[in-house]
């Protein structure tokens, strides 16, 4: 796999994807071209079909025309006016996976197959971890600002891979080492950070999940290099991943492979224990 750049990418998922992910682009022209044949064997115009389903002309010309990724809503709607059988609805699954950025859903793929992910994080929470709210407010602070739109399919993307945490098959082991100033930091605001550490609390207590809190006054902090992930995979090998400002990274270079893992001994070391550290959350909320 070697070192993988991935390009002028955001950091912590905050890019926007889709332009250069060929892969996205074609699938979504594929779908544009079955609801244009459907709405054309029906002898609807793009406006007549656009006011039988709630949706603008405009909005149903890019979609045809593989610039939008419709909506569950638009494509049961357009199954139903356009009687074509199931056809577009079963495009569902297509559609849901082309929404998604292509480094997410890299990750994502790379998530369910590990056996083990840890992940040191001193900005924000973990984004496995983080409620609705929270990464909304995260997106939302991103600068230049996300469309509404591109937050949407952002959320919807975080939402997706957070799946691994609780999944129903082969559940990971999970290992959060989390600085305490992401504990702190009032990201969507008091209400929102209440909630996001109340999440916390509540995953730190499943089996397969341990976190892990890094005090601000601990002199030494092996991870002033900034967030990572590693990715312990079934088949034996270790696969880290890093994100920073505009560059993402997958990394299965042995020697970098190397030093994460020392890293992130040395992080865990000098972090509170699991139980002190959901002590001490418990703690950060109370004066919330």
């Amino acid at each position: 796999m070697g070192v993988t750049e991935q390009g002028s990418r955001g950091g912590d998922g905050m890019e926007p994807y889709g332009a250069d992910d060929e892969e996205s682009a074609a699938v979504l022209r594929m779908v544009g071209r079955i609801i244009k044949t459907c709405r054309e064997r029906k002898g609807f115009t793009q406006a007549e079909l656009g006011t039988a389903i709630g949706y603008s002309e405009e909005q149903v010309s890019s979609v045809e025309r593989g610039r939008r990724a419709p909506s569950p809503t638009f494509l049961e709607a357009a199954d139903e006016v356009l009687d074509a059988g199931g056809l577009i609805v079963g495009l569902r699954k297509d559609v849901e996976q082309a929404r998604y950025p292509k480094k997410v859903r890299d990750l994502a793929k790379l998530e369910a197959e590990a056996v083990e992910i840890c992940a040191y994080d001193n900005s924000v929470v973990n984004g496995l971890l983080q409620t609705e709210e929270y990464l909304r407010a995260v997106f939302g602070s991103r600068r230049p600002a996300f469309s509404e739109e591109e937050v949407e399919r952002l959320v919807a993307a975080r939402s997706a891979r957070q799946s691994v945490v609780a999944g129903k098959h082969m559940i990971p082991s999970f290992s959060f080492v989390h600085d305490e100033a992401t504990l702190r930091r009032r990201v969507g605001g008091r209400m929102v950070l209440r909630r996001q550490l109340e999440r916390l609390l509540e995953i730190g207590q499943m089996r397969n999940v341990e976190i892990q809190v890094l005090p601000m006054d601990r002199e030494d902090n092996a991870g002033l290099g900034g967030p990572f992930h590693l990715l312990r995979l079934n088949e034996g090998t270790t696969v880290g991943h890093n994100e920073v400002q505009r560059t993402s990274r997958l990394i299965s270079e042995p020697k970098e492979i190397q030093i994460l893992e020392l890293r992130y001994g040395v992080l865990r070391a000098q972090a509170l224990p699991p139980q002190e550290s959901l002590a001490f959350i418990e703690n950060v909320l109370g004066e919330t």
